[in-house]
């Protein structure tokens, strides 16, 4: 028996069409949602990404600023640039496109943009305000992944997650949004020993990996929901995720593809975040009056 397909393309459709309202009744109250990117060399997948994200905004009826920047600046000037933008009433969310530069550190650029303008999530106080259960902006992935699998109808509370990857940007936020909902949540990584002993305990098994075909059949007890966080290019240059995905389907209730997946929910959600920052900012002018 084939597992159901989790379609990403489908539900991401479906909120941005929610977002697309919700930015139009914000435009009519005085308020136009506004997204800044900031490209720092000329990275071709960043490129992409970035390009993607112009494109989404501009569909929403969002303001979007892109802002090319050389691969010779130096840390302070980006610095700068950031200071600029938190200080830009037009703009809600900033996001600095990963990653950047060798010369400079990304850690000192994610904690220069204002938390409330963090929409990407990554800043050190989101990430606390995620960890106790506050509300928070976010990451666009792994929130993403919890929206896909609660439009589907799939039971979160009580279940065993295991989440095999454990990068900042979706490992382990990953795990914490699944430890918000009440599962149970076991990380694998490389240094796991024997583990797909401990995948296939997996009700839901989440791959964020970064290695093609990683996961198997072998990896995932039946009737498992696997969710592919993966983008690679396998051996042909096609792109393919971390899960095996021809065979793990034969085996698993629920699988999501690659493309089409987890993919088209990152942007969805980048924009439902810079929506929420409007939405924030709507509410304060509205409480001083300066919007009535």
């Amino acid at each position: 028996m084939s597992a159901k397909l989790i379609s990403g393309k489908e539900i991401a459709l479906k909120k941005k069409n929610e977002i697309a309202k919700e930015v139009e009744a914000l435009k009519q109250a005085g308020v136009t949602p506004g997204l800044a990117v900031i490209l720092v060399g000329n990275n071709p997948a960043s490129r992409s990404y970035v390009t993607s994200k112009e494109k989404t905004c501009k569909e929403l009826g969002m303001h979007s600023l892109l802002i090319e920047l050389p691969e010779t600046i130096t840390e302070q000037e980006l610095l700068n640039k950031i200071d600029e933008l938190n200080h830009d009433d037009k703009i809600h969310g900033i996001l600095v496109q990963l990653p950047v530069p060798d010369h400079i550190n990304e850690t000192s650029i994610i904690e220069a943009i204002y938390p409330d303008k963090d929409v990407d999530g990554f800043h050190p106080i989101n990430v606390g305000r995620m960890m106790t259960g506050q509300d928070a902006f976010l990451p666009c992935t792994p929130y993403g992944v919890m929206i896909m699998l609660k439009e589907t109808g799939i039971e979160i509370e009580g279940k065993h997650v295991v989440v095999v990857g454990r990068s900042n940007i979706v490992g382990k936020p990953q795990g914490q949004l699944f430890l918000n909902e009440n599962a149970t949540v076991t990380y694998c990584h490389s240094r796991t020993v024997d583990i797909k002993s401990i995948t296939k305990q997996a009700d839901i098994l989440v791959a964020a990996v970064g290695k093609p075909y990683f996961i198997t059949e072998d990896f995932v007890k039946p009737g498992a929901v696997v969710i592919d966080v993966g983008i690679n290019r396998n051996s042909e240059g096609k792109l393919c995720g971390d899960v095996d995905f021809e065979n793990v389907k034969e085996k698993a209730g629920y699988i999501t593809p690659v493309p089409g997946g987890v993919g088209p929910m990152t942007i969805t959600m980048l924009m439902f975040n810079t929506l929420k920052s409007a939405k924030k900012v709507l509410q304060k002018l509205q409480s001083t009056g300066q919007i009535r």
